[in-house]
């Protein structure tokens, strides 16, 4: 794995620990440590820029789905400041995945997110 390799998936690491994260505390970190300052999370939902609004979509999204954890669908693939990956929603009780997408993101320097573009591919009937 090359070093380009690594920051890819350490990215995607940062932003599925982001989309874990329950308690406000824990997600306001998380969201920190993932997005600059003035990053943008956009899918066909939500278009939010800054942590407190990033914050806020992650926490509706655990209202809506209680119980339910992001985990990665594939391996990450990158090349120069963007990497992409598929993830589902995953019902922890009976390991159903009702919500299942694909996102792009764009990184900084540090491998910090600046930008998530968010398609939805898989959503259940009535959301």
């Amino acid at each position: 794995m090359s070093a380009n390799t690594d920051r890819y998936e350490i990215a995607a690491s940062r932003y599925f620990e982001a989309w874990n994260a329950t308690e406000p505390e824990a997600l306001k970190k998380a969201v920190a440590a993932a997005w600059t300052a003035d990053g943008g999370y956009t899918d066909p939902l939500a278009e939010v820029r800054g942590h407190e609004g990033i914050a806020a979509v992650i926490a509706a999204a655990h209202e809506q789905f209680p119980g339910f954890v992001f985990r990665p669908l594939g391996t990450v693939d990158g090349h120069h400041d963007t990497a992409r990956f598929g993830w589902e929603l995953v019902n922890e009780a009976d390991g159903s995945a009702p919500v299942a997408g694909f996102d792009v993101v764009t990184l900084d320097a540090e491998g910090r997110i600046r930008q998530v573009l968010g398609f939805l591919d898989r959503v259940p009937a009535g959301a």
